[in-house]
Parts: structure tokens; C-alpha cells; sequence
């Protein structure tokens, strides 16, 4: 499928089949994540794949806060952050931007396409109990869990997108052209 197609169906899906995911369609969508560009090729991720006991026990970590659904996927991913480096720091510092988290977005964004275009179904999950999490998947205390994404076939229906207009949120050469 072309992009723009893919752009389209691609949804946070929230309901999953009871089917395993195949391991070689998991690898490509974690290699495009691999791939993503960052500030710096600071490649400041590291990707955690939890699926049988893991994914099990991860569920209760993503239930509690709203993501029950979570526990229908056959497969979690954490997406960690890594400590930044130095360059990625300063530029953070002088532009008062988080690069690390932008960085981690985009990874994040790449590998759900990924899926999307494989047939598969995500849903990038922010709140989650991060201590239960990290125990579960062995992740030192002085790292962050940005993302938790459940991975597998989706049940749920295509959803129409429902975004603001074009021109409400594309400006030419001038923020306010007033």
C-alpha cells in the first residue's frame, strides 16, 4: 500500500484477536523502529518485547490505568529511554525541547506503520504503572519506560479519522496571517 493509504489505517486498536503474532512480522516493525531517525543518532531507545508469562504479567501494570484492553494483544513492547548524550542534552538545554522524547515518539510512530502495514494492530500506551512494569522486565531503576505498545491482530473496526482541518492547522510563512 502506498503511504498515504497506510497513514489512514493506522488507529489505536484496542480490541485484538487471540492469535500469536509471527516473529519475523514483530522483528520488521521492531527494525523500523530501530531505523528512526533521532537528534544526534542519539538512538537513545531500547526496546523490551514481553510476550508469553512476561505479557502476562505486564497486563496488570497497563490495567491498571485504563488499559485493560492491553491484556487482549499477544505481545507488549517498552520502549525505554536510554540516559541521553551529551549532545542531545546540550541541544535540549539551549532549545528547551526534550529531544530524547521527541526521538522516542518518532521510533514509536515507525514501528506502529510498521505493524499497521504488516496487518497488525497498536495502541501506544503513556499511563501505566511504570514500577510494576519495570520490575517485570528487569529494567534498571535509573531508566524510564516512555511507551508500553500492545502488538498484535486487530478486532476492531476501521475507524474514520477525525481531524481538524487543514487549513485550521497548516499556516504558509506566518503563524497569524491577520
Amino acid at each position: 500500500m502506498d503511504f498515504k493509504e497506510l497513514i489512514k489505517i493506522r488507529q489505536s486498536d484496542r480490541k485484538y484477536e487471540d492469535r500469536a503474532v509471527e516473529r519475523e512480522k514483530l522483528e520488521q516493525a521492531l527494525e523500523a523502529g530501530r531505523l528512526a531517525p533521532s537528534a544526534n543518532n542519539a538512538q537513545g531507545w531500547t526496546f523490551v518485547v514481553a510476550d508469553g508469562e512476561s505479557k502476562k504479567q505486564l497486563n496488570e501494570a497497563m490495567y491498571r490505568m485504563g488499559g485493560s484492553f492491553a491484556a487482549q494483544a499477544p505481545v507488549a513492547i517498552a520502549l525505554v529511554a536510554e540516559k541521553p548524550i551529551f549532545a542531545q542534552r546540550l541541544g535540549s538545554l539551549i532549545r528547551k525541547i526534550d529531544f530524547a522524547s521527541l526521538d522516542m515518539g518518532i521510533a514509536a510512530a515507525h514501528i506502529c506503520l510498521q505493524a499497521a502495514d504488516l496487518g497488525l494492530g497498536t495502541c501506544m500506551i503513556e499511563s501505566f504503572d511504570e514500577k510494576k512494569a519495570k520490575k517485570i522486565l528487569n529494567i534498571p531503576e535509573n531508566r524510564r519506560i516512555a511507551l508500553l505498545i500492545p502488538f498484535g491482530y486487530s478486532a476492531d473496526k476501521q475507524r474514520d479519522k477525525k481531524r481538524k482541518e487543514f487549513n485550521k492547522i497548516v499556516k504558509w510563512n506566518k503563524y497569524n496571517n491577520e
